[in-house]
């Protein structure tokens, strides 16, 4: 028997490859199917099973492709309903692989088809449980993604949780590992720890949702408090995820079409085009071109695009650092984003060496922004409300990023401002759409906040008024 977690740091995200005697199965795969098929290869086995923990909401599942090309099945539990030929399994119901088996447990409460996967070894032995998004390491799986206006709402869905969790889960032997399909990072979850596996066991020592003599009532007001709304391409992605999407071979070959910097220019003008650049924000802010946006590959980059970009279908433009072109497609692609048409050939390289326009924004370091200071400047903090509440520049007003679009009538084009976050990353992307809405007088500190709190700058640690929502 062979259990290998893949785990992606962008989207915090955990697929399984697990083996047995010739057979496979892949669960929760992320939307490029090449490495599964590959490591499967390798190993000389065949992909028999596809499983589902749910409709995944924060990416875009492999499943529909990795059945097509292997002719695996896609297994999901029960109540799940979608448009392309799946098994919904029962309650309980078992799937042999090799010398091992995979019972379906129907753990609803994440969401109604949320179910958990528990792996036997060749002794019958219950050996680990793939949990999805209903118990993380430290946390459980939030229950407002799947609300039915009204008919089903996030209450209803914790009390399936705390049943799912205490009749389902919690009676497996403490010995049993824990794989979640999320860990810290996520969105789909509130408190989950950086560990990206742990046993039941401990799980029941340190886990408040799965602590000893708690109550439904309890666990529904503990699990429901202080949930941020989910980011805006959520709903869209568990849309995708039920109904089927165009094959990711297709997706990266579009988008792999490389373009001069001419016919980057025309293409941007005729198709209305997004240009995004995922250089480096050290890069991006020396120089880039007119109108383009900023997210970073070396960032939290696709669900920061998830939250930014409001159309899956948005033509994309990609300027992108030298050999990570295709990559960029892909990681687009792993959040329903499969409309990229092309990337800069030579990168913005190319596009200066024509002597093309450019536009820069300027960039101060902390030190220098702690010797200008004074209240009389206009500071925006585009850090999410927990963390300005936390702490911030006394005369600051937060400005999230994650709501920028909503709050765009809140600042002022006439008005010249100085912006920050934690490191400098979002508050580059935040400079980069408001220069694209003709914003130009900003001033964006590229450094630690903590160095900006160590500095002579005044700051605060409570909740100033502030008219953003």
């Amino acid at each position: 028997m062979k259990v290998e977690q893949i785990y992606t740091g962008c989207l915090a995200q955990g697929a399984y490859y697990i083996e047995s005697n010739g057979e496979a199965a892949i669960i929760d795969p992320l939307r490029e199917t090449a490495p599964y098929i590959a490591k499967a290869k390798a190993n000389g086995v065949k992909i028999k099973y596809i499983f589902e923990t749910h409709f995944h909401a924060d990416f875009v599942s492999g499943h529909v492709d990795l059945a097509k090309k292997t002719g695996a099945k896609i297994i999901y539990g029960p109540t799940a309903e979608t448009d392309y030929k799946v098994q919904v399994a029962k309650d309980g119901q078992v799937f042999k692989l090799g010398k091992i088996s995979i019972t379906v447990l129907h753990t609803p409460g994440h969401t109604p088809e949320s179910s958990t996967f528990l792996l036997k070894d060749e002794k019958k032995k219950p050996y680990a449980i793939f949990s999805g998004d209903t118990l993380f390491i430290g946390d459980v799986g939030r229950p407002d993604l799947a609300q039915k206006n009204g008919s089903i709402t996030k209450e209803d869905l914790a009390g399936w949780l705390f049943d799912s969790l205490r009749k389902k889960i919690m009676t497996l032997p403490d010995d049993v590992i824990v794989y979640p399909a999320h860990g810290a990072g996520s969105a789909c979850g509130k408190n989950m720890s950086s560990e990206t596996w742990d046993t039941l066991g401990n799980q029941k020592k340190t886990n408040y949702a799965l602590r000893a003599n708690m109550t439904k009532k309890e666990f529904i007001a503990e699990v429901t408090d202080g949930l941020l709304p989910p980011p805006s391409y959520f709903s869209k992605n568990a849309k995708l995820n039920k109904s089927g999407y165009e094959s990711i071979d297709t997706v990266m070959e579009r988008g792999a079409k490389a373009l001069s910097p001419r016919a980057f220019e025309t293409a941007a003008n005729e198709t209305e085009a997004l240009i995004l650049d995922v250089r480096p924000k050290e890069e991006f802010v020396k120089g880039f071109i007119p109108n383009s946006i900023f997210i970073g590959l070396d960032g939290s980059f696709a669900p920061w695009v998830g939250a930014l970009i409001a159309d899956l279908k948005q033509p994309i433009l990609i300027v992108a650092p030298r050999g990570k072109n295709k990559e960029t497609v892909k990681r687009l692609a792993r959040v329903g984003y499969d409309n990229s048409i092309g990337y800069l050939k030579g990168g913005f390289e190319a596009w200066k060496k024509e002597k093309r326009e450019i536009d820069k924004i300027e960039t101060i370091s902390v030190k220098t922004f702690a010797k200008k200071y004074t209240k009389k400047l206009n500071v925006l903090d585009v850090r999410k409300p927990g963390e300005f509440s936390g702490e911030h520049v006394e005369t600051s007003q937060n400005f999230a990023l994650d709501h920028i679009n909503e709050n765009m009538s809140e600042v002022s084009k006439k008005k010249k401002y100085y912006m920050h976050c934690r490191s400098g990353y979002r508050s580059t992307i935040a400079a980069s759409i408001l220069k694209a809405r003709g914003f130009e007088n900003l001033i964006n500190v590229q450094g630690k906040f903590d160095d900006i709190a160590a500095s002579k700058i005044p700051t605060s640690a409570f909740v100033c008024p502030s008219t953003l929502k």
